[in-house]
């Protein structure tokens, strides 16, 4: 009992001298430190609870302030961007990312190219409008994977996709086959990417004349011009591969296939399509038009 009084009054006596500092009265720092939660606290740690259980899921660990706002308002939850910045920003909560992505391109050949029709201009009115490609390179510890994707940039999902150990003009046309069967559009797709020699090469264009495509390709050196493909590549790596250490190059297929066709597409909500994921902006353009 000795202690328990002794520590009691060492105890008052700070609570004493802080309010000395702070120049607010005793009774007036315990009214404050008794008072109830306030219905904002309360609502705040909702709001976290709401957080932890998104990014429960792995690839959603990536998600910033205003792409978990939306997936609460999808649950449910009334909140705005500012407050979930809040929220997280007193948690110690931060978007999971890696930042050492680099665009690399091969247009060393001596093949033709073809004229820069998008210009920057990365607009569409409707999907199969306009395609855009690109390569880009992934590690394993069997060596390099390569990895080609083909994107509408009117919904901006990855509609085509080929991966190899080699950077071949097959991988190119792998990815353009598989997007071309499943849309089969209609003549006139302006298709664009950089001046690397599988793009440039007689046999891919051959195949985009074959099927009445428009090739458009970037100036020399200038990431900008795909700059929604090399958006993507960068997405992917600083999401996703690296914080991956694949052991094979299947490892890295298997990863990357969930990543493009289970998450990218049908989950993971897009900036530009007001935060909605492709499959769904996809789907609701074509509910207009039916």
């Amino acid at each position: 009992m000795k202690f328990s009084f002794i520590e009691k009054h060492r105890s008052l006596f700070s609570v004493k001298k802080m309010c000395q500092n702070l120049e607010v009265s005793v009774s007036g720092y315990y009214n404050w430190a008794n008072r109830p939660e306030s219905n904002r606290s309360i609502e705040n740690k909702k709001i976290l609870q709401g957080i932890i259980m998104i990014r429960k899921s792995k690839k959603k660990l990536s998600y910033g302030a205003p792409r978990l706002q939306e997936e609460l308002e999808n649950n449910g939850y009334k909140c705005s961007k500012k407050r979930v910045a809040t929220v997280m920003k007193s948690a110690g909560i931060q978007a999971r990312t890696k930042k050492k992505w680099k665009a690399t391109t091969n247009s060393k050949h001596n093949y033709p190219v073809a004229d820069n029709l998008v210009d920057q201009n990365f607009i569409a009115a409707k999907p199969n409008e306009l395609w855009t490609s690109d390569i880009t390179y992934i590690w394993t510890k069997e060596g390099w994977l390569y990895l080609c994707v083909i994107l509408d940039v009117f919904h901006r999902k990855i509609i085509g996709w080929s991966m190899n150990k080699s950077m071949s003009q097959d991988l190119v046309i792998s990815a353009f086959k598989q997007a071309y069967n499943r849309y089969k559009p209609t003549k006139g797709v302006v298709f664009h990417s950089d001046r690397g020699s599988q793009y440039a090469a007689n046999k891919f264009k051959n195949l985009l004349l074959t099927v009445g495509f428009k090739q458009s390709m970037s100036r020399k050196g200038n990431c900008y011009d795909n700059a929604v493909t090399e958006t993507f590549f960068k997405t992917l790596k600083t999401e996703h591969v690296y914080f991956e250490n694949y052991k094979s190059r299947n490892e890295a297929i298997s990863s990357i296939f969930e990543y493009i066709e289970v998450f990218y597409n049908r989950e993971r909500r897009h900036s530009k399509l007001g935060y909605l994921s492709p499959e769904n902006y996809e789907k609701m353009f074509l509910q207009k038009v039916a």
